[in-house]
Formats: structure tokens, sequence, C-alpha cells
């Protein structure tokens, strides 16, 4: 057998086909090992427990000789300790992995996550863990987690006030994320990356949002919050701004979902001289079905102001680099403070509900229907025969919802006069 050297190195035959590997006769088990394209390359070949393993110490060129051989010889002796060289790079690796490539391996998973869901959990990433997103996941201790959601809680993003709702919403998201680089990326004993997962340290202190159900606004401030919303749009700090109180008022009179409102483009929207015309377009919901929803002429005035102002795909634009606005906090502060309480996107959709149900008097069936839930009553006809697409027949309900929220300001501006419920 050749000893491996530079000169031989350089001079190895390239074979017509595959590979061929020149083996050393000072060092056993290491080799060089030439392709056919004419890539050298160093290799350690021995066993760990029984079976064999190949190391690929690195490409001539970037190894010198010299160098390769002594990579090889501490290779070697690993795998005669029983140590697979290979396992402990992945390992390796796998503790040096980051957050944001964690992050991205989850939300691109194909078919995994609609696009709104991928938005969402890159939102919370990067805004509320954006100091810790090229550091490696498996250095996010526990107090790094108490800190950061007390902070949150107590502070929120940039120290403008409490952010209780989005404290909890992306530490789930976190927890998800490491319960997946868990599965996904192992020590070199082939233990999970995690043994348990960090985010489990607040399970007695998740941020007290209060029941759900009464996370709306009641009907007693409705008219104040109302009128605040538009007294803000006479004077907006700027056009983002402008945008955020928009979007608001499109989520408290259609109930859309944030990502819904937020996302939602011209080429989406239909707005016609027929109030009963006007609709917007939802091709792919969470519950899966497209649906076309009606407007109210409330919502279609919004929208007609807001045409007058935007040139570009996005009804509620915004400088950042997703183009849209991506939490109206402002407004949302705003109506928090008129009703007591800290809301969020969500409890405007909780509100349209209660409005729909507890005051205009809308059946279940017909509510859930215009805020795209699949309705708990649809039965053989319902799911087969009804057209559960095209919603523009349920535009009395929606303009019912408009005109008493309208009036709801009406009242608390000092009118005197209410039009009785036909």
């Amino acid at each position: 057998m050749p000893k491996l050297t530079k000169t031989f190195v350089e001079g190895a035959e390239v074979p017509a086909t595959g590979y061929k590997i020149h083996w050393d006769d000072r060092v056993p088990g290491y080799g060089l090992k030439v392709t056919a394209t004419g890539v050298r390359s160093f290799i350690a070949q021995g066993r760990v427990k029984g079976k064999v393993v190949i190391v690929t110490i690195g490409r001539f060129g970037l190894y010198t000789e010299d160098q390769a051989r002594r990579k090889a010889q501490v290779a070697l002796q690993q795998m005669r300790d029983g140590i697979n060289p290979n396992a402990e790079k992945k390992a390796a690796e796998a503790e040096q992995v980051s957050l944001r490539a964690v992050m991205e391996a989850y939300v691109n998973r194909p078919g995994k996550l609609k696009p709104s869901s991928k938005a969402e959990v890159r939102r919370h990433v990067e805004q509320v863990f954006a100091v810790w997103l090229d550091k490696p996941i498996a250095g996010i201790t526990e107090d790094d987690i108490r800190k950061r959601h007390r902070e949150m809680a107590t502070k929120g993003l940039r120290g403008k006030g409490p952010a209780p709702g989005q404290a909890n919403l992306s530490m789930t998201t976190l927890r998800a994320l490491i319960n997946f680089a868990s599965r996904q990326y192992r020590r070199a004993d082939g233990s999970p990356l995690f043994l348990f997962n960090p985010v489990d340290v607040l399970k007695d202190h998740w941020a007290k949002l209060g029941t759900r159900t009464q996370r709306y606004i009641d009907k007693r401030s409705i008219g104040a919050v109302w009128n605040a919303l538009h007294d803000a749009r006479t004077n907006p700090k700027n056009p983002d701004a402008l945008a955020g109180i928009d979007l608001t008022l499109f989520l408290l009179l259609t109930g859309a979902r944030r990502n819904e409102g937020a996302m939602l483009t011209w080429d989406r929207v239909n707005l016609d001289d027929d109030p009963a015309a006007c609709w917007w377009h939802l091709p792919d919901p969470k519950n899966g079905r497209e649906t076309f929803l009606p407007l109210n002429i409330q919502t279609a005035a919004v929208l007609r102001e807001r045409r007058k102002l935007t040139n570009g795909a996005f009804v509620f634009p915004s400088r950042p680099k997703a183009g849209h606005v991506l939490d109206p906090r402002a407004p949302l502060a705003l109506i928090s403070e008129i009703v007591g309480k800290t809301l969020s996107c969500h409890d405007l959709r909780r509100t349209f509900t209660n409005i729909s149900m507890r005051e205009c008097l809308i059946e279940k069936f017909r509510t859930d229907l215009l805020t795209c839930h699949v309705p708990a009553q649809a039965d053989v006809t319902a799911r087969n025969y009804l057209d559960l697409t095209r919603l523009d027949w349920l535009y009395p309900e929606c303009q019912r919802i408009g005109d008493w929220i309208e009036q709801q300001g009406q009242i608390a501006a000092g009118g005197n006069v209410v039009a009785l419920r036909a």
C-alpha cells in the first residue's frame, strides 16, 4: 500500500466511474477517496459496536495531508473507544441549532401550516424573542423564560403597557418550537435535545386574562368605544396609525379574526352602489371553507375611505416588512382604557358574537356563519344543499349588527331619539 503523501494525493488516478479508495500503509483505516469527477477527500473507517463507520475528514485543499492524517487518527481512536464521530458531530450541530433555524424548519413543513399561521409564528418569535433568534435554542433556560414572560405581561413588547395575552401566546408558540426541536434533533447518546420543555415552568404562572367568555366590550361601553375610534380617525399620528384604527373598526363590525382582516387585499373586496352587493372574500379561513361575507354599510364606508388612501395590495397597509398592520396596539389600548380591562383583537370577535346573539337576537347558526365557525346545527341539508360559500343572504343580519353598534354611538353622544327595533 502506498503511504498517502501530498505527491500521491495530487497524482492519484481518477476512476472512470464511481470512486476508488486508497488506504494508507502507516495508519490503518485512514484513506483517500477519489471520485470519477476528480474530487479527492480524506476519510477514516473503523467499527463502533461491531458496525462499520466511515467518517469524512474533508476535501484535499481544505485540508493538507498532514492535517487530515491527524484528524483521522483522532476519529479512529474515538471509534476504538466506542464513540461514533459522526453522531458526535451531528449532536454538536444539534446543540448549536438556533431558534431561527428551528422556526424556519417548523413553519416550512410541507402542507402543515397555512400562510397566516406561518406569519403568526414568525411574528411572535421575531418580535418577542428577537434577542434569542440566533442563539442556540438548547441554551434557552427556565430563568430566561420566566424573565421574558414577566416583561411581556407587565410592560409589553416595547414597554408601552401590559400585554398579558401576547405574553401567553408567544410562550405557547415557543413551547411548540421546543417540542418540535426535541423530536427533530438528538444528542450523541440518542436522547432528545430537551429532556423537558423549559416553558412548562410557566404552568403556575400564566398571565391572568380572565374568563374568555367575559372578554368582550359590554353593551354599556360599545357606544363610547365606537365614538372614540371615530374621533381617533380624525387626527391619527400617521398613515400606519390610521390603518390600525380602521382595522380595529373592521374587526369590530365583521367579527373577523385579526389576520383575516390584517392580511385582507383589495382584490378580495367588492364595494358596490347596492349596499347588499358589498362583500369581502376569505379564500381559506380557519374552518377550511371558502367564504364570501356580506359587508354592512358601516364597514363599507370605512373601506371606501381606505380605498382613497391606499394604492397597494393591502387594505390596511403598514411600513414594516409584512406590508400590512400586524397588531393595532394603540386603538386596543384606547378601547381597554374605556372598558377598564385589557382586550385583544380576538375580544372584538367575541364582542361581535355577543352583539349578534344577545342584542340583535340573531340565531346561533347565522352568527356562526358570519364568523366563519362550523355551525353546530349544520345537518345533512346545511352540509349538502345550503350554499355556505356565498353568504350575501345574511346581509340583513350583518346590517342589523352594524346599525346597532352605530346606534349605541349616537346614544353615547347624547342622541335622544332611538329607532325602535323592527
